[in-house]
């Protein structure tokens, strides 16, 4: 959530940047500021009027005590006058302050200067790739055929059980999907990030911390049959990062820096098509995650350090890979900056993102209520950041598709003593 002093001091920056991902702010940026300045006004008023009633009350507990109570059961009625008009102040400012964060909610984050103008995917800008990609064999195949060739992931008996999206691995693609999972927490963790278990269920207050709610309602399968109600983890970011919501933390224990591997659940609606078959697109899927609570000063290159280390897992793993740095238009609700990562599938012929690593500078801490005490002793928002590290079903797709062989699947030589085999035959 923006800042109502950075957005008074800011205005026309904030409408210029939030042009970036295609919005014309500039009614909501009035609005806050009017609502700012009419919250603001109701507060002096109040303020005034119990600072009036105060001095009155000091005044009759004196007359009482000199004797005069004709006189101060005169001034007695002004109280109860003042009592009224505190009330009604009070609870306008009560409505005014929640009009003004409702607002605050509907804004995204302001994009960083880097972030180009743009509608969509298509115009993202690739700063990076690397790796050649393979020539596979004629009778190669995509990873949905090969999963039934090798009877290692079965879509059919998942929707049996669940719905589409929500697969079945079995025997040998079950243990490759452990091996990735225990690579990429040995990886993070070898590179100074502390692993956490956390809930695949957040409250409410979650959910809203992180940005997931409203932006993302109608995205997250909803539990209402409990109270409070609770939300499925789209992605293991929203719990992670709530450790740290409502903390006051001390700047020499900067940067805080945590791995988790979570299930994650998504709605998908509307969803269709050849471009999600398979591992494409699903409504449960695991994903390693990668987060880091920055001091402002050190949170570019801290994300320029997670890109790298994304990299190198990548470089191991010796999949052709790019990296794409996110227009305005594509940018996520709270990032100000995006990198995503996308690995080339050989056998459908596309690029799939595999993993997003993003700066939310101060957008969830204020939501989070996430600060530190600097070296001048005063409170400051910390900056997020997050990203995957990485996302299993399209990396999974893949391997399956890029290491295939006519005599079978070739693992990754990295992972062979995570998995125990070297092929899937």
């Amino acid at each position: 959530m923006l800042q109502v002093p950075f957005i008074r001091e800011n205005k026309d920056l904030v409408i210029n940047r939030l042009a970036v991902r295609n919005l014309d702010a500039t009614t909501m940026i009035e609005e806050v500021i009017n609502l700012d300045e009419e919250r603001r006004a109701l507060q002096t008023k109040l303020d005034t009027v119990l600072a009036e009633s105060n001095a009155i009350s000091k005044e009759i507990g004196i007359l009482f005590k000199s004797g005069q109570a004709e006189k101060a059961n005169a001034l007695k009625a002004k109280t109860a006058d003042f009592k009224d008009e505190s009330k009604e102040l009070n609870d306008k400012l009560t409505s005014t302050a929640e009009a003004l964060n409702q607002l605050l909610y509907k804004i995204p984050n302001i994009p960083h200067a880097s972030v180009p103008k743009g509608n969509n995917e298509a115009d993202n800008e690739e700063v990076y790739s690397e790796g050649d990609i393979p020539k596979l064999h004629d009778d190669a195949l995509p990873h949905w055929e090969l999963a039934k060739k090798y009877d290692i992931i079965d879509f059919e008996l998942g929707t049996k059980i669940t719905g589409a999206g929500f697969p079945v691995y079995k025997g040998k693609g079950a243990k490759l999907q452990r091996a990735l999972i225990a690579y990429f927490l040995d990886k993070n963790t070898a590179a100074g990030y502390e692993e956490v278990q956390v809930p695949h269920l957040v409250n409410e207050a979650s959910a809203f911390a992180t940005g997931q709610l409203p932006d993302k309602d109608g995205q997250m399968y909803h539990a209402t049959n409990v109270s409070p109600s609770l939300f499925l983890i789209p992605t293991g970011e929203v719990p992670a990062t709530n450790i740290y919501r409502n903390d006051l933390l001390d700047e020499k224990d900067l940067p805080k820096c945590l791995t988790t591997y979570t299930p994650c659940f998504r709605v998908e609606a509307g969803s269709y098509g050849a471009h999600v078959r398979g591992l494409n697109r699903l409504h449960q899927f695991d994903k390693v995650e990668i987060l880091r609570v920055e001091h402002p000063d050190n949170s570019y290159k801290a994300l320029d350090g997670m890109v790298d280390h994304v990299k190198s897992i990548l470089n191991e793993l010796n999949l052709p890979f790019r990296i794409l740095r996110l227009c305005g238009g594509d940018t996520g609700f709270t990032s100000a900056l995006t990198y995503d990562f996308e690995v080339f599938s050989t056998a459908q012929d596309r690029w799939l993102e595999i993993s997003s690593v993003s700066n939310f500078e101060t957008f969830q801490a204020n939501r989070l209520k996430l600060r530190f005490k600097n070296s001048e002793g005063k409170n400051e928002l910390a900056h997020t950041l997050n990203g995957s590290s990485l996302a299993l079903p399209r990396v999974l797709a893949g391997i399956l598709e890029n290491y295939q062989t006519p005599d079978g699947i070739k693992i990754p030589e990295v992972l062979v003593p995570y998995i125990g085999f070297e092929y899937i035959n």
